[in-house]
């Protein structure tokens, strides 16, 4: 039986990459939130040829089947410290603006490291773009630090095998 390593936040670390970027590092993460995938169930109703009822004379018996519809998914929710990076805030930024919208629609990955810096998690998503981008609020008389969250919407999602 393969050894399994239990993913607790103490001991990893989350990556965001975005295709396309001009940046070394797109985002480092503590928290993400909404890794869920649903499908519709599309019922079809038809009429059989089928002879039924009490006597068995009657035809057209009806007959439901559930089918596979669209699946759709959650917006992730991306919570770190809040730092100087303008990455996130400029993304935003480019999809209000609406100039190159297109262009804006990123394809990427979530990746989960070790403290070691290997790769033990990904998922992989298309079509993605920033909704939402908040920071807590700031009060300079506390000890806390400053959060950024950042909430994305995609089009796909998909878990792989990390390094593949």
């Amino acid at each position: 039986m393969a050894e399994v390593e239990i993913l607790t936040r103490s001991r990893y670390f989350l990556e965001l990459i975005l295709d396309g970027s001009n940046d070394s590092v797109d985002g480092l993460f503590e928290e993400c939130a909404g890794f869920k995938a649903t499908q519709d169930v599309v019922e079809v109703c038809e009429v059989t040829p089928q002879k039924w009822g009490k006597s068995g004379n009657s035809r057209g018996r009806v007959v439901r089947t559930k089918v596979p519809g669209n699946i759709t998914y959650t917006n992730l929710t991306l919570k770190r410290g809040l730092n100087i990076s303008m990455t996130l805030w400029n993304w935003l930024n480019s999809v209000q603006e609406g100039a190159n919208w297109e262009d804006q629609r990123r394809n990427g990955a979530l990746v989960i490291y070790n403290t070691a810096s290997e790769e033990q998690f990904r998922f992989e998503f298309k079509g993605a773009w920033p909704v939402s981008y908040k920071i807590s609020d700031l009060s300079v008389k506390g000890d806390d630090y400053q959060i950024e969250e950042v909430e994305v919407t995609v089009e796909q999602l998909r878990r792989i095998k990390p390094g593949a």
